[in-house]
Formats: structure tokens, C-alpha cells, sequence
């Protein structure tokens, strides 16, 4: 299976299986109010057929900025044509008049779009699979821990751009002084339980912080800045990379300041090590970093491993792309195929991220590391994680075998894989947990 990028890095969207069915009229009705309001550049309009979740991801200024960022590189949506279902959400050829893309369009109960994904269209082939590859505003409501031995509270930190909500995991019978862990989510609209929109239901930090919480460890999983209840007023063309780390380390000040916790510690799962590792040297008295799934390479590297398979026009523009953020430059116009990944309104963040070597920061870390990652990780590699141990050779690192980037047992089938990414029922890699609990008591004892 080919590798695709999506709006961030290293943020692959699971396998959808769709089926021949008849469209519904609420759908057909929100999908012809779409295409008007689109066509007719009216976002407040469109902006209202939003259910609250979206509107909370999706501000009305973004919104604007969505609308006319898409006429500026594919002009007016000529003609939509009824797909098929996947759970919610009706699936769409949808015609512009310079490209042609899928939109997943997902209805709540009161007929309002409480989901909405494009990605790239391609013709598929007799017998295959489609895949999701997508540009998504909305997350799922976060579910919280039903386990009477933990409780559950929420957090939220004020920021310059707006608030970071959060949950806080704690054993219920804790005595005394506990460490805890910041788990910081990797790249897309990903939330606290790391799910985002129908696209990617895993529950895999839930799961994390629950089985940290039976072991005697606090956790505070957040949803990631304009993402869930997380909200921010800083639009899109303005976020940069520090950003992320910024809103890790606020939260890192307030479980320090907090008198029931012993240790703080940092895990950062997928881009989030990153954002993990940047926070963690620019902080102070931290008990450890955990870098799970974490790249060991650039991220102008790994776009362009995953675009290996792309037509040699879109990879040639790509490099193009690169080599200006890389003078400090942004390209105000690129091919529609490359408009989620790399789109002028994105490009700023790039140029604050991609060039990152994260052998070169991990070494900056003066603290006890941990290094986790999966056989069968179909987004990061074991060499990624050998990479970083070799950057910093002090730091121990656990090879699961037969976990995958979510965190779960899967095999190396990539359908059978990514199959993982949308049933939020399966448990963790039973040896993850483990892992995690050893590297910080150890830390504790000493």
C-alpha cells in the first residue's frame, strides 16, 4: 500500500469499506445547500448548517478562510455525485472546475454537518479498497474512563490563542505524592483519546490513561488546539510548530504547580515526540520523556518517502515547495493535488516544522528517555526509533513487536493494520503499558 500524506505529518487515515446504497434526502439537501453556499462565496451560510463540535473546529473566520482559499485554487464546484455511506457520513465525487475531490459529509441527528473531509479523488480500481486521505474539521466527543478505581476531571489552560481542554486521570485511593504524565497527541485534528472524526476512532490515550491510573500514575491527555473543546482564535496561516510545544508547556507549568504530583514526565505520541521534545528542553525539573512512535527523521524527509508512489509532476512541485519554505519563502499558488498538504494558509507551519531534525533535539534533553516503537508501525519505522537512540545513547529503547502506530497488536497486512484505526474497542499492545509503568517507577526509586 502506498504511503499518503495528509495535512500534517504522519497522520494516515484508516481504510473505509463503502457499499452501493441510495442517498437520502437530507443529505442530498445538505450536499446541494453546500455546493450553493460554496459556489456563492456565502460562509456564514454555510457556517450555520454547522452542528456546535464543528463550529468549535471550524470558526466562522476559518471558515471564510477555507471557502476562499479553495475558489482561489479550484475554482466553483461544478456537480456533486452520490457516492455511498461509511457509518454517518454520505460520500461525494464532487467536480470543481479545476480538480476533483471526495467530500465526506456527515449528519448528526438534527440534519447538521457534524463532519466534513475532502481528499484528493482517484478512480478506483475493480476489487480495491478505498482509502481515506483527508482534510478533516471536526473530532468526535472525547469518552471518558468508566473504571470506579480512577476518576476523571477536567482541566483547562488559558492561553494567548484561546484554551486547551483536557481530562485528568487519577487513581482514586492515591496516597501521597504521585508522578503524572503530559501525553501529547500526534498531527491532524487528533484529540485527548486520540480519535479524530470518523476517520480515526482508536480510544488509544483512554486506554493509556487508564491502565497509567491502575498502576498508581496520573495522566492529563488534552485535545490538541482548535481540536474538540480545545479552542483557539489564532487562524491557520498564523500557527506555527512552536505554538504546539508552547500550549505542551503550559500545561507542563500546571501539573508542576500542582502540590499532588512527585514527577512530571512527557510522552509524545508520533509528531506529538516532537512537540514532547521540544517542550522538554525548554522546561524545567521534568522526570523523563517518552517518545512513542516518534519520527527520527525530518519531516520534509518522510513527505517526500511517502510521495514516492505520486505522479513525478506533484513530487517535482512538492520539491519545489520545499526548496522555498526552506528560503523562508511561501508559494501562493500549488496543484490541487497537494492543497491539503501544502496549501499557502499551511505552508508558514512547514517552514516552522519540516526542516526539525529530531536526532539533533533529543540530544538537547538532559533527562531520562524512553524510546517505544511498534514492528508493525506502518507510518514510522524501527529505524526512526533507532535513529533517536543513537542521537542519545543513554536513553533505553522498547521494540513491541506486532504493535502498529495506534498502539494496538496488528499484523503487517495494511488492511488488516489500518482496520485498527476505526474499532476503538481493541485494547492496547498488552506489552505497552508495562513499558511505560517500569521506565517511570524506575525513574521514582531512585
Amino acid at each position: 500500500m502506498m504511503r499518503k500524506v495528509a495535512l500534517c505529518l504522519l497522520f494516515v487515515l484508516p481504510l473505509l469499506t463503502v457499499f452501493a446504497q441510495t442517498e437520502k434526502p437530507s443529505y442530498a439537501t445538505a450536499i446541494g445547500k453546500f455546493k450553493k453556499y460554496y459556489n456563492n462565496s456565502e460562509p456564514d451560510s454555510l457556517f450555520a448548517l454547522f452542528a456546535p463540535a464543528v463550529k468549535t473546529a471550524l470558526p466562522l473566520d476559518k471558515t471564510k478562510e477555507l471557502i476562499a482559499g479553495m475558489h482561489a485554487q479550484i475554482g466553483n464546484l461544478k456537480q456533486t455525485t452520490f457516492s455511498s455511506y461509511y457509518s454517518t457520513a454520505g460520500i461525494y465525487k464532487a467536480e470543481y472546475e479545476r480538480a476533483t475531490l471526495l467530500i465526506n459529509l456527515s449528519l448528526n441527528g438534527a440534519n447538521q454537518v457534524d463532519g466534513l473531509y475532502f481528499k484528493e479523488y482517484k478512480e478506483e480500481k475493480p476489487g480495491e479498497v478505498k482509502t481515506s486521505h483527508s482534510t478533516s474539521v471536526a473530532a468526535p466527543a472525547s469518552s471518558a474512563i468508566s473504571d470506579p478505581s480512577l476518576t476523571e476531571s477536567p482541566v483547562t489552560v488559558k492561553t494567548l490563542a484561546g484554551t486547551l481542554s483536557g481530562t485528568l486521570t487519577m487513581p482514586k485511593d492515591a496516597s501521597g505524592k504521585i508522578p503524572v504524565v503530559l501525553i501529547i497527541a500526534g498531527s491532524g485534528p487528533t484529540d485527548r483519546n486520540c480519535n479524530s472524526g470518523f476517520g480515526l476512532k482508536t480510544d488509544a490515550f483512554k486506554y493509556l490513561a487508564e491502565g497509567l491510573g491502575k498502576a498508581g500514575i496520573a495522566s492529563l491527555r488534552y485535545d490538541k488546539r482548535g481540536v474538540g473543546q480545545s479552542v483557539s482564535s489564532q487562524k491557520e496561516i498564523d500557527t506555527k510548530f512552536t505554538d504546539l510545544s508552547d500550549d505542551a508547556g503550559a500545561l507542563l507549568v500546571k501539573l508542576q504547580e500542582d502540590d499532588r504530583f512527585s514527577k512530571v514526565f512527557v510522552l509524545g505520541h508520533s509528531e506529538g515526540s516532537l512537540v514532547g521534545m521540544v517542550a522538554c528542553y525548554t522546561a524545567e525539573n521534568l522526570g523523563g520523556f517518552i517518545s512513542l512512535a516518534g519520527p527520527g527523521r525530518t519531516g520534509e524527509v518522510i513527505i517526500k518517502e511517502q510521495m514516492k508512489s505520486a505522479p513525478p509532476s506533484v513530487v517535482a512541485e512538492f520539491k519545489t515547495i520545499t526548496d522555498s519554505l526552506r528560503k523562508g519563502k511561501t508559494i501562493p499558488k500549488v496543484d490541487p493535488a497537494l492543497y491539503a498538504l501544502a496549501r499557502p494558509s499551511v505552508q508558514p507551519f512547514l517552514m516552522s516544522e519540516i526542516f526539525i531534525d529530531p536526532t539533533r533535539v533529543i540530544k538537547k534533553i538532559k533527562l531520562p528517555i524512553l524510546i517505544i516503537q511498534g514492528t508493525n508501525d506502518l507510518q514510522v519505522t524501527v529505524t526512526d526509533a533507532e535513529l533517536l537512540k543513537k542521537a542519545k545513547s543513554e536513553a533505553t529503547l522498547k521494540i513491541i513487536n506486532e504493535m502498529n502506530h495506534v498502539l494496538k497488536q496488528a499484523p503487517a497486512d495494511s488492511q488488516q493494520n489500518m482496520a485498527t484505526y476505526i474499532d476503538p474497542t481493541l485494547p492496547l499492545h498488552p506489552e505497552l503499558v508495562p513499558d511505560i509503568v517500569d521506565f517511570i517507577k524506575g525513574i521514582k526509586s531512585k
